[in-house]
């Protein structure tokens, strides 16, 4: 089969081909995996991390990917969860131990053995992976394969940060960044909290003007003054600039939920500047998010196929991995970028 891997740490500012094409055998999958024909993936900005070293993978070379589609090709003699030839996904959660006291509590993302897709595992970037018929999940038919890719990560890691904001219907909810997740959360968070308005800071004219089609009570740039503050605000960006300007943005009592696996270092000397008086007095908080668990991506996939929402995708064929992963590191992202098979 073909695959794309990564195969050193590399700065994409520089590098213009991170991830190389090889040809490798057909993984079998062992006692309880099942095998999946990979119909297209989804691209995140956890793989810009995995490049430029952030959260590097655990080994090289490491096939990317963690928001994967495809249908099941071979399982494993004690794998029945699934028929052959049933369409499932692969999210971020490739496996846990199930055994430490996270586990035992549904703190999956906390398991010290958490393995991430794509990072510690090989992922989706390729015509067939393999995984545990436990971290694989039914997609309700209403979705189309590129639609369904983002829903993995973007949305179940939106769910998640979401719940974590303890937001109540009617308080105000603001989005620092617009791109795969922040889109997803957006829809989810007008269906769910009706009489809450929304406010998104994005740097983009169109990434506003895109938030605002999608129901944004306002939409400004991070340095622009809100209407008003908000009492829970969701960070997908990948600098720590905007923390500093979600923290003056929040109302006294508010939660600041960080949705990253890193943060780049450019201007991590921001953090030096936090003026406690301005930024966390009056009992302001910060969350961090760290991983999903498979409950989020159950109930996310139902909670999404309900509403529904449906994800704006820019789709790239498989061979062009290298310029998807270069666009979403060097332009502007409306909604979220799948990468599809070509068969």
């Amino acid at each position: 089969m073909r695959a794309w891997v990564l195969e050193n740490i590399c700065d994409l500012r520089e590098e213009k081909n991170p991830l190389v094409m090889i040809s490798v055998s057909l993984p079998e999958p062992d006692s309880h995996e099942i095998r999946i024909r990979v119909l297209c993936c989804g691209i995140c900005h956890t793989e810009l991390d995995e490049i430029e070293g952030r959260t590097p993978p655990a080994s090289f070379p490491m096939t990317l990917g963690h928001q994967v589609i495809g249908v099941i090709d071979k399982a494993g003699p004690e794998s029945h969860r699934f028929k052959k030839g049933e369409r499932v996904g692969v999210a971020w959660i490739y496996s846990a131990c199930g055994e430490c006291q996270d586990c035992l509590a549904g703190r999956e993302n906390l398991c010290a053995y958490f393995k991430g897709t794509g990072r510690d595992a090989n992922g989706g970037y390729a015509e067939y992976m393999i995984v545990n018929e436990k971290f694989a999940y039914h997609i309700p038919e209403v979705f189309a394969d590129a639609q369904a890719a983002p829903l993995l990560c973007a949305g179940a890691i939106g769910y998640r940060s979401l719940n974590l904001s303890e937001l109540i219907n009617g308080q105000t909810l603001g989005l620092s960044g617009f791109g795969a997740s922040g889109h997803l959360v957006l829809k989810m968070a007008t269906f769910l909290f009706p009489d809450s308005r929304i406010l998104v800071f994005a740097r983009n004219k169109t990434e506003q003007e895109f938030a605002r089609s999608l129901g944004a009570y306002w939409a400004g740039d991070f340095n622009e003054a809100p209407p008003f503050k908000a009492n829970a605000i969701i960070d997908t960006t990948p600098v720590w600039s905007t923390i500093l300007q979600s923290l003056s943005n929040l109302h006294p009592g508010g939660r600041l939920v960080i949705n990253a696996i890193r943060k780049e270092n450019v201007d991590k000397e921001s953090l030096l500047s936090i003026n406690y008086s301005e930024h966390l007095w009056l009992e302001k908080e910060i969350k961090s998010v760290a991983n999903i668990v498979r409950k989020d991506v159950e109930r996310f996939l139902e909670l999404a196929a309900s509403i529904p929402i449906v994800s704006e995708v820019e789709i790239y064929p498989f061979e062009k991995a290298n310029e998807a992963i270069l666009d979403l590191k060097h332009k502007h992202v409306k909604g979220a970028k799948v990468l599809m098979m070509s068969r």
